[in-house]
C-alpha cells in the first residue's frame, strides 16, 4: 500500500460539481486500489469570495437563496476579492463540504496562501510529503516550491491538451510544467503524425479519464430521451496561436450545432454557464429550441452533478475549439460519467475515435449533418445505445483499469 498525495483544484473551482468530480476520481480510484490517499490543494485570497451557494438536499452548504448567492457572485466578480479570508471564504465550505462527503476530511488539506502565491507549510505535511510514494499533480496546480520540492517523485497530469504544450512552448508560466518527473496528458495521439498538440520538449505518455464505477450507477431509462450536457459557453481560455495556427473557442463550436434541436425529435438542454455579454447567442440558442438550465443549480455541487447526469437520456456536447483542431484526441471526463451511468453520449471528434468504439453508446460526429442523423439513431435504438454506453465506460474508462495501468507504469506497488 502506498501513500499517494493528489492535487488539484476544489475550492478553485468554487460550485463546479464536475470539475470536483475529475478530482474525486483520482482521489477515490487510488482508495478503491488499496492505496492510501491525500488530497492537497492551495488557494489565494484573492480567489475566494465571501457568498455560497445552497441547494435543498445538499447537506454542508451554507450561504443565501440562489438567487441572492448569484447576484453576488456577478459583484465579486467586479470588485477586489483580497479582503475575503480563505477561512471565511464560501470556498473554504465547499471545499469542506466536498471532502466531508467522500469521507475525505481527514485526508484533505487547503493551503491559504498570500497574495504573491507563498505559504508556510505545517511540519506535518512536510513529513506527509516525504514519506509520500508520489504526487499526481493534476493540471500542475501545486506549485508550493517548498512543499514541491519534498516529494521524491512529481508526476503532471495533464487534462488541457494544446493548452499546456502550447503554453509551455511559448514560455508562459501557466503550464507549470517544471519540476516534474513524469507528464502523462489525455492527448492520445500526441506524437502521432496528424496531431496538432506540440510535445514542447517533453516525453509525453498518455492517460484516460478515470470514472469510479460504483460511485456512477446505471438507473432506469428515463420516460423522455433529453440530450444534455454541463458547460460553460466559450470555455475557460482564450484563442491560441501557434505557428501561424489560430485555435478557436468552444462557442465556435456550439454556435455551428445550434439548429440541432430542430431537427431531432428529442429534447436538448444545457446547464450552461453563459455571460451576460453573449446576449445574441443566448437568444439564438433559445430561437432554435435548446433548453437552458442554470449551472449552479443544476451541477453545482459532486450531489447535484451527478443528478443531472443520471437524470439525463443522453449526453450530446462539441469541445473545445483547441481540441477539435489539434487532433490531439481529448475526451471529456464528464462523458466518461454519463456512459457509466448508462447514459449514451454524442460528442464531438476530437480524434479519439481513433483509439476508443465510435458507433454506439459513445457515438463521434463532426458537422451538424452528422450529428442529426447520429442522434436519431440514439433515440430510435436507445435501449441498445445506453447497454453500450455502460460497456464503453467499463472496457475503457473504469478506474480499476486507467490507475492500475498508470500505477503499474510508474511501479508503484499494489
Amino acid at each position: 500500500m502506498a501513500l499517494i498525495v493528489v492535487s488539484g483544484a476544489i475550492a478553485n473551482k468554487l460550485h463546479q460539481g464536475g470539475s470536483a468530480w475529475v478530482r474525486l476520481s483520482y482521489l477515490l480510484g487510488l482508495r478503491r486500489l488499496g492505496h492510501r490517499v491525500h488530497f492537497v490543494e492551495q488557494i489565494a485570497p484573492q480567489a475566494c469570495v465571501a457568498h455560497a451557494f445552497q441547494f435543498a438536499g445538499d447537506s454542508g452548504c451554507v450561504g443565501s437563496s440562489l438567487e441572492e448567492s448569484r447576484q453576488a457572485a456577478r459583484s465579486a466578480q467586479k470588485t477586489p476579492r483580497h479582503t475575503i479570508s480563505v477561512e471565511d471564504s464560501a470556498n473554504r465550505a465547499y471545499f469542506d463540504h466536498v471532502m466531508r462527503g467522500f469521507d475525505l476530511s481527514e485526508e484533505s488539506t487547503l493551503i491559504p496562501t498570500d497574495a504573491s502565491g507563498q505559504a508556510e507549510i505545517p511540519g506535518w505535511l512536510s513529513d506527509l510529503a516525504d514519506s509520500a510514494t508520489l504526487l499526481l499533480n493534476i493540471s500542475g496546480h501545486l506549485t508550493l516550491e517548498t512543499l514541491l520540492r519534498r516529494f521524491r517523485r512529481r508526476v503532471f497530469i495533464d487534462l488541457d491538451p494544446g493548452f499546456t504544450q502550447i503554453w509551455h512552448a511559448s514560455g508562459n508560466a501557466a503550464a507549470r510544467l517544471v519540476g516534474h518527473n513524469d507528464y502523462y496528458t489525455i492527448a492520445e495521439n500526441i506524437g502521432r503524425t496528424g496531431c496538432g498538440v506540440p510535445l514542447a520538449g517533453i516525453q509525453w505518455q498518455t492517460t484516460r479519464p478515470p470514472v469510479v464505477l460504483d460511485e456512477w450507477p446505471v438507473l432506469p431509462r428515463p420516460k423522455l430521451i433529453r440530450f444534455t450536457t454541463v458547460a460553460h459557453w466559450r470555455g475557460p481560455y482564450g484563442p491560441l496561436e501557434f505557428n501561424g495556427h489560430t485555435f478557436g473557442l468552444k462557442v465556435h463550436e456550439f454556435r455551428r450545432m445550434l439548429p440541432l434541436p430542430q431537427h431531432v425529435p428529442a429534447e436538448f438542454e444545457m446547464a450552461l454557464d453563459i455571460d451576460e455579454a453573449d446576449g445574441k447567442d443566448l437568444a439564438a440558442l433559445h430561437a432554435n429550441g435548446w433548453r437552458i438550465a442554470d449551472p449552479h443549480e443544476s451541477a453545482g455541487t459532486p450531489e447535484r452533478f451527478r443528478q443531472y447526469v443520471q437524470r439525463s437520456g443522453a449526453e450530446f456536447s462539441v469541445a473545445q475549439g483547441m481540441y477539435v483542431q489539434s487532433r490531439g484526441g481529448w475526451f471529456s471526463d464528464r462523458t466518461t460519467r454519463y456512459l457509466a451511468s448508462g447514459r449514451p453520449a454524442l460528442v464531438q471528434d476530437t480524434g479519439f475515435s481513433e483509439h476508443l468504439p465510435h458507433q454506439r453508446g459513445l457515438v463521434a460526429f463532426q458537422t451538424l449533418e452528422d450529428a442529426v442523423e447520429k442522434a436519431e439513431g440514439i433515440v430510435d435504438n436507445y435501449n441498445a445505445h445506453a447497454k453500450a454506453a455502460r460497456a464503453v465506460a467499463e472496457e475503457f474508462f473504469d478506474s480499476d483499469v486507467v490507475l492500475g495501468r498508470l500505477l503499474k507504469e510508474l511501479r508503484v506497488e499494489a
